[in-house]
């Protein structure tokens, strides 16, 4: 038995060595962190529990007989974030350029069905070469094999893809089919085809980072939700991501502690909103001051920056927040705005965390360029993903909310729940001056001084439709309340919702716009 355990020993050191002290410090000559140190620094200290360590990839062709590969590749296993079980693998770049054959394709597989089977998150920590080109159709195959997962698993179980390094070719649409996408700024990239291949085919000269880094896709593509600047501190983001979420979808989030009384008063909301209709203001100052401890976790910062989405908590309960935000483009609803909020909103709806929408907003955007960009079918997706969501829904109308986009913003008739109005509401089919210029244009025109008489129009218009107590006549809106009361009313609606059942037509599934 000394022997055999000899051998065991010696065995797992060359898995545990990866490729080799070279390799390593090649690694960490990059400000990268091996596959194994970042599975340690991600979970709970001594959690992690390694399976298919002694795995081997079983190609001949193009001298793959002779390579050894420890772990082929990758590490996977399970481990606990904050207590909570989660499964997870890293791709180990240090063992031939962490490229994915069919045996490195076959772990991760596992991996994922085990979280699926047992009812728990998936993490993928994504650095690699791209398909192992010796083993041909077997690593394609393997690709296959993944993404066919991550779409069976899409609703069931919060998956999270951490780019930290290379992600290229068909990889990248394991991390596209997942719930987020986080990336290291200046170590990570994504992209179809490469630099070189762009280059030689388009002419165009762009180095990686230029073409699928951190920032493009935070700032550009929108493919990536969360950017960090270190390695150690996208580990420690998406730890706290995991906090707003639950295990799968017939969980509930984890209800956090706060000391954070529900009915304190927000005497400070009121002054937020400045008194011209058109003036900018930041929307996560009113989100700070509603949530609990100011805590406002935001996906997607850097992206369609016109609307504001993100998790926070309300007596301890997670919510997801959906936001116009009227200090970038006037809040108005684009065709990135759409996507960006209608995908949040599906992944809330999926994962049982009720919505919060905060309205401000003078419409859609207009121009060439959105209409041939299809904002219709793009629009319609923010429609869609409202009305299809069961889970409880709650409405502030903050300021304006015109037009279309105010049926979009989660109104009454998009199924809310409660919709609450601030008296600084304008709820109209257009704002004032627009609305005044075609319905009062014969009196204008008529008058001795049409300066005059357009004013005298607009401020008629907006004592008698710019306001919220139309709408509330019609019980389009539940109350018109004071911005101080703001966290005890949405508080207690959502504890009023909390027990919230709707059942929906049978169906195979529904055809979302795209």
């Amino acid at each position: 038995m000394e022997e055999k355990l000899k051998q065991l020993k010696e065995r797992r050191d060359a898995i545990l060595a990866g490729g080799g002290p070279k390799r390593v410090q090649a690694q960490h000559d990059k400000g990268k962190m091996t596959a194994r140190e970042r599975l340690e620094a991600f979970l709970d200290p001594g959690s992690f529990v390694e399976i298919d360590a002694f795995v081997e990839h079983r190609a001949v062709d193009l001298g793959m007989d002779k390579v050894d590969a420890p772990g082929e590749g990758v590490v996977i296993g399970y481990g606990t974030v904050d207590g909570r079980l989660v499964y997870v693998f890293a791709q180990d770049f240090t063992v031939i350029g962490g490229s994915l054959g069919e045996m490195h394709a076959a772990k991760i597989c596992k991996a994922m069905d085990m979280a699926v089977k047992v009812g728990c998150p998936c993490i993928g920590i994504n650095d690699s070469g791209g398909a192992r080109i010796q083993e041909g159709v077997d690593a394609l195959s393997g690709y296959g094999d993944i993404f066919y997962r991550n779409t069976l698993a899409s609703g069931v179980i919060p998956q999270i893809s951490v780019i930290m390094g290379p992600c290229a070719g068909g990889a990248v649409y394991s991390p596209a089919l997942t719930d987020f996408t986080v990336m290291v700024d200046k170590t990570a990239n994504m992209f179809i085809t490469g630099p070189q291949v762009i280059k030689a085919v388009t002419g165009e000269d762009v180095s990686a980072e230029g073409l699928g880094g951190a920032t493009v896709h935070s700032e550009i593509s929108g493919c990536a939700h969360l950017m960090f600047a270190t390695e150690a501190d996208t580990l420690a983001g998406i730890r706290k991501l995991l906090s707003y979420l639950p295990q799968n979808n017939v969980e509930d989030a984890p209800l956090a502690h706060t000391a954070d009384p529900v009915a304190r008063e927000l005497p400070a909301l009121a002054d937020i909103i400045p008194d011209s209709p058109n003036k900018p203001y930041d929307i996560r100052d009113v989100i700070k001051q509603v949530f609990d401890d100011g805590d406002f976790f935001e996906i997607q910062s850097l992206y369609a920056m016109n609307i504001v989405v993100g998790f926070a908590r309300l007596g301890g309960r997670s919510v997801g927040i959906v936001a116009n935000q009227p200090r970038i483009m006037a809040g108005v609803l684009d065709i990135n705005a759409s996507d960006k909020a209608s995908r949040f909103i599906r992944f809330c709806d999926a994962f049982n965390l009720p919505l919060v929408t905060f309205t401000d907003t003078a419409g859609y955007l207009p121009g060439v360029g959105q209409e041939h960009g299809g904002v219709i079918r793009h629009g319609a997706k923010l429609l869609y993903a409202y009305s299809e969501a069961t889970v409880p829904k709650l409405t502030v109308i903050v300021r304006k909310a015109y037009g279309g986009a105010y049926i979009a913003m989660c109104s009454r008739h998009l199924g809310a729940d409660q919709v609450f109005a601030w008296p600084s509401a304008e709820i109209a089919v257009m704002g004032p001056d627009g609305a005044a210029n075609i319905i009062f244009k014969k009196d204008i025109d008529e008058a001795a001084d049409p300066a005059a008489k357009r004013k005298e129009k607009i401020d008629e218009y907006k004592r008698n439709f710019a306001n919220p107590y139309k709408a509330a006549v019609r019980g389009y809106v539940d109350d018109v309340i004071d911005p101080a009361d703001t966290r005890k009313r949405l508080a207690g609606a959502l504890a009023m919702l909390l027990g919230k059942r709707e059942s929906r037509p049978a169906k195979k599934h529904a055809n979302m716009p795209v």
